[in-house]
C-alpha cells in the first residue's frame, strides 16, 4: 500500500482536487497534526470532487477547521517566515494544548484499568494505517518520543496477569496490533492462549476498513496474510472469545471489494467483527447514516458494538456535538434501523476518568428533564452497573459539563447538585 504524506500528501490533495488552496490548507495543519492517508482510502474511499465537504476527506485528510483560525494564522506566518526553530516552538505548544485526553493520560504500555481487562500496547511500535482528523490519540502519535506511551512486550504482559488472577480479557492496542508481522502478533498470543484464565482477547484494528490487503494474498497485499488468518483460527480452535475491535465511521468504509473479501477471511477464521464509531459533525451527525450503516455491517456478518461520544475539544472542536443532538441521532436511528436488527448496546458512550459511560436517554423527572447515565464499566468496581441523572442541559457536549440532579447523583457525575430553586423545568 502506498502511503501519502506531508509534502506528498499536499500534492495529492492539489492533483485530485484541482484545489491549490486545499493542499495548502492540509500542508499548515500538517505541521501539527501528521497525517497519513493510504492508497485505499485515497483510491476507494474519499470522492475528492466532492472536496472539502464529502464526509471521508473531513475524516482522513487535514483540513482548516482543525485548527482555530488564530492558531492556523500563527503556523501559516511562522512558516513564511522560514525560522524552523520557531516553527517547532509554535507546534509544540500546539499540539500541547490540543492533547484533551479525556480519560486522563497513561503512559503505562501494560494497563490494568478494569478489574478484569488487561490492555497492551505492543512494543512493536507500528503507524495506524488511517489517523482519523478526530482521533483523540493523534497527539501523542506525531513522532515526540516524550509524548508516545511506551510500549508493553509480552513477557510484561504475562507479568501481569501472573500477577492478577482476576484478569480474563486482554485487549491489544496501540497505533495497530495487526500492522505486525504474524510472527511478531503470535509472540503476544500464544501466551495468552497458554494462560487458561484468559478467555477473551481483543484487538483493536483499523486495518480490516482502511488496509483490507492485510488480509488478502490475491490482491497483493501482505505476504503473511494466510499467517495472520492462522494465528486468528488458533485462538479460535482454543476455545477463547476473540473479536476485532474495528472503527467504522460512514457506510461508504464497508463498499469496496476488497474490504468485503477482508471481512469474509476474517470472518471464516471464527473471530467476530465488532464495530464502533463516534458520532461526528459533517461526517455522520445523520440517523440514516448510522441506520443505514448498522444494516450493511450487520448484512455482512459485523456486530454493530457502540456509538460513541466525540468530546469536541482541542483538534475534535469542528466534530463534537452535544449531548443532546448525539442521543437524538441514536434514538433515531435505533427507529429506523429494519426488523430483526439488534440495537446498539445501550445509548451513546463516553470514556471518562470514572470509566465507560452510557447516556441512555433523557427523561423527565420530578423537576424536570434529566440525562440518563449509566456506567458500563468503571475503574472502581462499584459504580459498575450504577446510574445517575443529570440536569439536561442542550449546549453540554461532555460528562464534566453536566450537573448532577440530586446528591446521589454525584457518583456518576462531578458537578454541583441541585436545590430545588434551581431547576427550570
Amino acid at each position: 500500500m502506498t502511503v501519502f504524506t506531508g509534502h506528498r500528501l499536499a500534492r495529492l490533495i492539489a492533483d485530485r482536487t484541482g484545489q491549490p488552496a486545499l493542499a495548502h490548507d492540509a500542508d499548515v495543519v500538517g505541521r501539527v497534526l501528521p497525517f497519513r492517508v493510504g492508497s485505499h482510502a485515497a483510491d476507494e474511499l474519499i470522492d475528492w470532487s466532492r472536496a472539502p465537504g464529502d464526509p471521508l476527506y473531513r475524516l482522513l485528510v487535514p483540513h482548516r477547521d482543525l485548527l482555530a483560525p488564530a492558531d492556523f494564522a500563527a503556523v501559516e506566518q511562522t512558516l513564511r517566515g522560514g525560522d524552523r526553530g520557531r516553527l517547532g516552538l509554535v507546534v509544540d505548544g500546539l499540539r500541547e494544548r490540543l492533547d484533551p485526553h479525556p480519560a486522563g493520560r497513561d503512559t503505562e504500555a501494560v494497563r490494568h484499568t478494569y478489574p478484569g481487562t488487561l490492555l497492551v500496547l505492543p512494543d512493536r511500535r507500528r503507524t495506524c494505517p488511517a489517523p482519523c482528523a478526530s482521533c483523540s490519540r493523534r497527539p501523542p502519535n506525531t513522532g515526540d518520543p516524550a509524548l508516545g506511551p511506551a510500549r508493553g512486550g509480552p513477557e510484561a504482559m504475562t507479568a501481569r496477569l501472573a500477577r492478577h488472577p482476576e484478569i480474563t480479557d486482554v485487549v491489544l492496542d496501540g497505533e495497530d496490533p495487526l500492522a505486525m508481522r504474524a510472527a511478531e502478533l503470535d509472540a503476544y498470543v500464544s501466551p495468552l492462549l497458554a494462560t487458561p484464565q484468559v478467555r477473551t482477547i481483543r484487538i483493536r484494528t483499523r486495518a480490516v476498513i482502511h488496509a483490507p490487503e492485510r488480509f488478502l494474498t490475491s490482491t497483493g497485499g501482505a505476504a503473511d496474510a494466510d499467517d495472520l488468518l492462522r494465528v486468528l483460527e488458533r485462538v479460535v480452535a482454543a476455545g477463547r472469545r476473540l473479536s476485532l475491535l474495528v472503527h467504522l465511521t460512514h457506510p461508504r468504509e464497508l463498499d469496496p471489494a476488497p474490504t468485503r473479501r477482508a471481512v469474509a477471511r476474517i470472518l471464516a477464521t471464527g473471530a467476530a467483527i465488532r464495530t464502533q464509531a463516534p458520532v461526528l459533525r459533517h461526517v455522520n451527525d445523520d440517523a440514516a447514516v448510522w441506520a443505514r450503516m448498522w444494516r450493511e455491517q450487520t448484512a455482512l456478518g459485523l456486530v454493530p458494538y457502540r456509538m460513541l461520544v466525540e468530546r469536541g475539544s482541542g483538534a475534535h472542536r469542528c466534530f463534537g456535538l452535544p449531548l443532546a443532538e448525539v442521543v437524538a441521532v441514536h434514538a433515531e436511528a435505533v427507529r429506523q434501523r429494519v426488523r430483526g436488527l439488534a440495537p446498539v448496546v445501550g445509548g451513546p458512550v463516553m470514556s471518562t476518568e470514572l470509566g465507560a459511560l452510557a447516556v441512555d436517554g433523557v427523561v423527565r423527572l420530578g423537576q424536570g428533564p434529566a440525562f440518563v447515565l449509566r456506567a458500563l464499566k468503571a475503574r472502581d468496581p462499584a459504580l459498575a452497573g450504577a446510574v445517575a441523572y443529570a440536569r439536561f442541559d442542550p449546549a453540554a457536549r461532555w460528562w464534566d459539563e453536566l450537573t448532577p440532579y440530586g446528591p446521589r447523583d454525584r457518583i456518576l457525575i462531578p458537578g454541583e447538585p441541585l436545590t430545588a430553586a434551581d431547576v427550570v423545568g
